[in-house]
């Protein structure tokens, strides 16, 4: 069931579901749902009075797994219009040939179609492409780093996700969002980083911090890099 609290002028959502366990248990989703596990004999008064003390917590939460949003607005696809790689403008250009390249040319994108609305598939498929290269180059040194914690991921793949830069499956699989192509490496290596620190500990404890803050020391300036460039 679903069930609210109000936290000063905050509303608190949550999913509440009983079960045959003896403690009362709190988890923040990456797609920021709050789901509440209790005990079968616990009443709705004392679950709420749980949310409300660790109101401070969930609304941290909330805001940590924001970041991993991605909120790039929706570029068009015209002669002029500028677009992200790696963190650096460039001005899109788009040439009429029937021989269909994507090429970085000083500071612009030179898509040569074929027909003008070819142009966002090829140049889709570019970031892809560059994408696949470029975050195995900047993972695998990071990856080395992490092998002195007995970790390695099983694999690192690529897939659009609406709301996440980045997760870690429970088998080890690291998935990243094509779309961080267009940040600079900071933020990629943030990303991988923090999906690495997973393999470790799985939940946005202390000691998952601690552990992210010992091996990306800046990682806060990358979070809101993150968060400011793709906003």
């Amino acid at each position: 069931m679903t069930v609210a609290i109000q936290f000063g002028s905050t509303t608190i959502d949550f999913i509440l579901e009983y079960s045959d366990r003896k403690s009362l248990g709190i988890t923040v989703t990456p797609e920021m749902e709050v789901l509440v596990k209790a005990p079968t004999d616990t009443t709705i008064e004392k679950v709420k009075e749980k949310i409300r003390k660790k109101a401070p917590w969930i609304i941290k939460q909330k805001s940590f797994f924001l970041s991993f949003q991605p909120k790039a607005p929706k570029r068009k696809y015209l002669s002029g219009e500028t677009h992200l790689y790696l963190g650096r403008q460039y001005r899109l250009q788009i040439l009429i040939a029937q021989e269909e390249s994507v090429k970085l040319k000083g500071k612009s994108i030179e898509v040569t179609a074929s027909v003008k609305s070819r142009a966002k598939d090829l140049l889709e498929n570019w970031y892809f492409q560059h994408a696949q290269t470029k975050f195995h180059e900047i993972a695998e040194p990071l990856i080395v780093k992490f092998k002195k914690y007995k970790v390695e991921p099983s694999s690192i793949v690529l897939r659009y996700m609406p709301t996440r830069w980045g997760s870690c499956t429970s088998k080890g699989k690291i998935i990243l969002n094509p779309e961080l192509i267009k940040a600079p490496k900071g933020c990629i290596e943030y990303v991988i980083i923090h999906e690495l620190c997973h393999l470790i500990h799985h939940d946005h404890t202390q000691k998952f911090i601690d552990l992210q803050t010992k091996e990306m020391k800046d990682w806060e300036k990358w979070k809101m890099k993150l968060e400011k460039l793709l906003a």
